[in-house]
């Protein structure tokens, strides 16, 4: 009897050092549920060639995955391990989520040289964020803050912070957690009250072309969801594609799970920052985590804030 070939799967994954360090954890989950040869294969894509423009005025940042998708349907890859922040509301059509993993913190940080809370930076502080949605949540909270624009990774970012560059920056503790650089770092979690993060903030998502056959790997991938992770994350995207957001809007919603219970919480701004509005909804789970039960939670929510104004308020 011919021996089955051993299955291989390939993740498509971007070349930085937290991309890789993604990749790597979902590697480490898949292996422990199939036996397979596992290959990471880096691809550059147009997000991490572009260094110092603004994402908004070149495409947001689905230029991050753009050439990780054309690899999927190229078939040079089996799967693209993404940030889920990085994925537009809605995919292509030949292309699904096929699993998210259990979801890190969620939460932004303040960096600072000594620990200090946002509310006691001084006034003229310089505070980097190329995030409009941070930007607004900052100057809520202080309005005497100078905002300056910072790009680049998470290691990129801390040394502009090292160096002296900024008084301050805003960057989202998983990726710091899951480059092992807490320890590095004096900062303070930002209560979730004043910044809801963006949409998936926390979550990986592992990409794959959608109406392939089943096989080992979909059992894998089946094997490591979260299902908490999958629905929480279903619902915010579901939210952003029915207010017609982009990866670039400032707003902010946090799906929560507690119990049979799920918790749906946004914060919105227009573009200068000038008006903002706040929602929230509350609903049972009796019906458990498909994923379209999400996704109508999503729509509710919006629903009540384009009730409220929210398309004028975004200029959707």
């Amino acid at each position: 009897m011919a021996l089955k070939p051993k299955l291989k799967i390939r993740i498509g994954s971007r070349p930085s050092r937290l991309a890789l360090a993604q990749a790597s954890i979902v590697r480490e989950r898949l292996a422990a549920n199939v036996s397979a040869e596992i290959e990471i294969i880096e691809i550059r894509t147009s997000g991490d060639k572009m260094t110092s423009a603004s994402l908004a005025d070149v495409g947001g940042k689905g230029l991050f995955i753009k050439e990780l998708e054309q690899a999927l349907a190229d078939r040079s890859i089996d799967l693209a391990v993404h940030s889920m922040k990085d994925l537009p509301a809605v995919l292509p059509a030949d292309f699904r989520v096929a699993a998210v993993l259990e979801r890190e913190n969620t939460a932004d940080i303040l960096v600072t040289r000594d620990g200090a809370a946002l509310s006691a930076l001084a006034a003229g502080a310089r505070l980097g964020t190329s995030s409009s949605r941070r930007r607004w949540q900052a100057l809520r909270v202080n309005r005497g803050l100078e905002i300056v624009p910072l790009r680049g990774n998470v290691d990129t970012r801390l040394a502009r912070m090292a160096d002296g560059s900024f008084d301050a920056i805003i960057i989202a503790m998983a990726g710091v957690k899951r480059l092992g650089r807490v320890k590095d770092v004096k900062f303070v979690e930002l209560d979730e009250r004043d910044f809801i993060p963006a949409a998936a903030q926390g979550a990986l998502a592992i990409e794959t072309l959608a109406g392939r056959e089943a096989d080992a790997m979909d059992d894998a991938l089946s094997a490591i969801n979260d299902a908490h992770a999958f629905y929480e994350t279903a619902a915010e995207r579901a939210f952003l594609a029915a207010i017609g957001a982009s990866c670039t809007t400032p707003v902010g919603v946090r799906a929560r799970i507690v119990g049979d219970t799920l918790a749906l919480a946004t914060m919105l701004f227009s573009a200068d920052g000038a008006r903002e509005l706040s929602d929230s909804l509350v609903e049972s789970l009796a019906a458990g985590f498909a994923p379209d039960g999400a996704e109508s939670s999503g729509k509710r929510l919006a629903e009540k804030v384009l009730a409220r104004g929210a398309a004028a308020i975004l200029g959707t």
